[in-house]
């Protein structure tokens, strides 16, 4: 039986929503990652710099021999993706061949806005192929390097080639291919471009951006943003299409949950529990001195 390695196509084979955050390449930020809770971290590299030593590192540091051992299995526990620098318009395929050739699962294509430029993602994350080979178009045009990246996925080269296409057009495959839609315009070429591009395995939706290109940016409660971003998720059901959310925090999940998302990004919180309780209990003697002092 072939093993699912890739651990949000996995989520949504089960039939459950899978989880996610982003991160910075950080290699305490990967450990951390590493025992949470999430089925994948995206690594950002569309607004901090563009670090494929920084990436490679961190994805090193994401995976545990003890849990590779406990498992037994090749799947890692949190699945890397990364999201890539150039916007959709800018046709830009290297960015998504050196995340690919390190050994990610997946590519986050910012501002997708055309069939054209959903197009050219998905040829970006497939290798060229024969013309008679099944499921052919988008045209593969990754370039042959799969050294690092087979390597990582803990695989032979041509096993790496079996399963290093984009799913769901390639049932085996174990790339997904992530198209942001973050503008109107994106948002209204939606409903034509999940019909003529297949091998599109998620959308997920900028909220942030398209807010802003409705005029009320960041005012992610605003009937207009919520109007909009419900007409994608319609779409992406329309098409079955999984469609992710961005921004899921206690106060909107179970809204989100029930509008049918099914890709969560939750940012990881801090707690300072401790701390927390040692000021307390600090300030609760200062007030009781500074009362006995008034006395």
């Amino acid at each position: 039986m072939s093993i699912r390695l890739n651990g949000v196509i996995r989520a949504w084979e089960e039939g459950r929503p899978a989880f996610a955050a982003f991160s910075q390449l950080d290699r305490r930020a990967a450990i951390e990652f590493s025992a949470g809770p999430y089925d994948s971290i995206i690594y950002e590299m569309e607004h901090n710099p563009w670090d494929i030593v920084g990436l490679r590192d961190s994805m090193q540091y994401l995976l545990s021999r003890k849990q590779i051992l406990d498992a037994g299995s090749l799947a890692p526990t949190v699945t890397p993706i990364c999201r890539i620098p150039p916007n959709g318009n800018e046709m830009d395929q290297a960015y998504a061949k050196q995340a690919l050739d390190c050994g990610v699962y997946g590519v986050v294509w910012p501002h997708i806005t055309t069939v054209e430029e959903a197009r050219n993602a998905v040829s970006a994350c497939r290798y060229p192929r024969p013309e008679t080979a099944p499921n052919y178009e988008p045209a593969g045009i990754r370039g042959d390097a799969p050294t690092f990246a087979s390597r990582y996925w803990g695989l032979g080269q041509q096993e790496y080639y079996k399963k290093a296409d984009v799913w769901p057009l390639n049932p085996e495959g174990e790339i997904l291919v992530f198209l942001m839609i973050e503008s109107v315009k994106g948002m209204n070429n939606l409903d034509e471009i999940l019909a003529n591009v297949p091998g599109i395995g998620c959308v997920l939706i900028g909220e942030g951006d398209l807010s802003q290109n409705l005029g009320f940016p960041r005012q992610y409660d605003h009937p207009v943003v919520h109007e909009a971003m419900a007409k994608i998720v319609a779409t992406c059901k329309k098409h079955g299409v999984p469609v992710g959310h961005p921004h899921v925090t206690t106060k909107n999940v179970e809204r989100v949950l029930a509008e049918g998302f099914q890709f969560l990004m939750s940012a990881p919180v801090r707690t300072f529990k401790a701390i927390d309780m040692a000021r307390e209990i600090i300030g609760m003697k200062v007030e009781t001195a500074a009362a006995g002092a008034a006395y």
